[in-house]
């Protein structure tokens, strides 16, 4: 992309190739959307397709934004595409992450997670530290390249002015592996040694430290199918098989899926939740349920319900989805609610700033779904808690990729904060992962099943959790400066 952008021939020129690489990026890597609005939320086939290529068609608009910031005139090639560009992709991720309630899939840094040596990063930075860290590698390339390309094309045009008296080229044309030592001595070449170097050095300390006694968890899948789910006849067959589920798991701590129960909490029955509670108090623990809960005044939430040996305590998803979960500009946008079959659009947010939850001698940090995807808002429950915890639902997105770019993202997570993560999930992928980010332990998707692993929590602070993404913007004006004042000494000098 960045070598595509160098050989643009106008602003006009980069942004068009940005736009057609972003929508091209996004068509293949959210295609999913188009199976959640037909195959499951009943929109015909033409509407969702529109709307799946109209979504993709304005996140396009990101990398095109920064095709066209990166031919800004005056500014020298090692500065446009070693400082600026890589600076400005991270920035249009970071904008795309928040505006109009962010949408931060496919991020580029999520390419280096876990095992790259940049997703060293993590920790430190967060996920855009790594988009940053990769963009600028991009980018580094780019510039030893073209360096060495040109040195190559001067040196060969100099040759062709001086001949040996027979037309034929003299000894002066340089040699095609003189490119290597122009590359490995360049200046760019050290600086893509040190990111790399650096990388891998933050990947080897460990910036948190085990506290406590380990405890036994059972993470549940009941690989209900979606079609299936909220119908009335099947109902009682999907509490049967959480109810089987939760008997063969002996762990304190057991956890169900996101809206793993299909009926708002006060319509379960009493005896039914009774029976998970004693069963989770036989364990010496808690019961984590994924449950809808309807408030007195009308107000309804996409929980999690803990029961058993603590206290009942509950989270409340804050950051809800957009259109599956609340409609937005509703007086705009409110007639997509008549063209699609989806249970419970209307979910109040929760709080903002929830506390963990104090379940099997763990603090618990609960996400549903979505919400693991923002890592700013993941740590609002940091340092104190011990455990991270995503319960979801991707059953909505079928067989797609989006089940294991959901897991990729949940490894980001606890690369991150430095904590195990916990994922139940209705048909995959439910497993554990370790602070490192590696999958410790996993069920197939689409399959009923318990995994069932001893985990340890953590305490302490990584960078990140303290700063969130302050460091990695603050880094990105460092660099743009950097280049600004780059472009006023070549003007000067000009």
């Amino acid at each position: 992309m960045f070598r595509l952008w160098a050989r643009a021939q106008s602003a006009r020129a980069a942004a068009a190739i940005g736009f057609a690489f972003g929508f091209g990026l996004f068509l293949c890597g959210v295609s999913w959307v188009y199976v959640s609005l037909h195959d499951f939320g009943a929109m015909p086939a033409p509407v969702a397709a529109a709307v799946t290529i109209l979504f993709c068609a304005f996140l396009a608009l990101f990398p095109a934004a920064v095709g066209y910031a990166c031919t800004a005139p005056g500014l020298p090639h090692p500065a446009r595409f070693g400082l600026a560009a890589p600076a400005a992709w991270m920035l249009a991720e970071w904008t795309r992450g928040w505006l109009f309630t962010g949408f931060p899939w496919l991020a580029l840094g999520y390419s280096q997670i876990p095992s790259s040596p940049l997703a060293g990063y993590a920790p430190l930075l967060g996920i855009h530290g790594v988009t940053l860290a990769t963009a600028a590698t991009a980018g580094l390339i780019v510039v030893l390249w073209q360096q060495a390309t040109d040195k190559e094309e001067g040196g060969r045009r100099r040759a062709e002015g001086k001949t040996d008296g027979t037309g034929g080229a003299s000894s002066l044309s340089p040699h095609p592996s003189s490119l290597i030592p122009r590359i490995v001595l360049h200046p760019s070449a050290f600086i893509l040694l040190a990111v790399w170097l650096c990388g891998f050095g933050l990947k080897q300390v460990e910036w948190t430290e085990r506290v406590g006694a380990p405890v036994r968890v059972s993470l549940l899948q009941g690989n209900v199918p979606q079609d299936l789910k909220w119908r009335e006849d099947r109902m009682l067959a999907t509490l049967e098989t959480y109810r089987a589920l939760a008997r063969l798991s002996p762990s304190p701590l057991i956890i169900l899926p996101e809206t793993a129960l299909p009926l708002f909490l006060e319509q379960v029955p009493r005896e039914y939740l009774d029976e998970l509670a004693d069963h989770a108090r036989k364990n010496g623990g808690d019961i984590l349920i994924g449950v809808p809960e309807r408030l007195p005044g009308g107000e309804y939430f996409n929980s999690v319900v803990s029961f058993g040996t603590a206290p009942r305590q509950t989270y409340r998803k804050s950051h809800l989805v957009p259109f599956g979960e609340f409609i937005p500009l509703r007086p705009l946008l409110g007639w997509i609610v008549g063209v699609l079959a989806i249970p419970l659009q209307d979910f109040s947010r929760g709080p903002e700033n929830p506390r963990p939850l104090v379940v099997a001698g763990q603090r618990v940090a609960v996400n549903i779904c979505y919400e693991d995807a923002f890592g700013e808002e993941i740590i609002r429950q940091l340092p104190e808690a011990t455990l991270l915890v995503n319960v979801s639902n991707v059953a909505w997105f079928g067989r797609s990729i989006a089940p294991a770019q959901h897991l990729q993202i949940s490894q980001a997570r606890a690369l991150e904060t430095g904590r195990t993560l916990l994922r139940a999930t209705n048909t995959g992928v439910t497993g554990v992962i370790g602070p490192d980010g590696e999958v410790v332990a996993s069920a197939p998707a689409f399959t009923m099943a318990a995994v069932t692993q001893t985990v340890r929590g953590y305490a302490g602070s990584t960078p990140y959790v303290r700063w969130g993404n302050a460091a990695a913007l603050a880094l990105c004006f460092v660099l743009i400066v950097a280049a600004g004042w780059i472009r006023h000494r070549a003007a000067r000098s000009a």
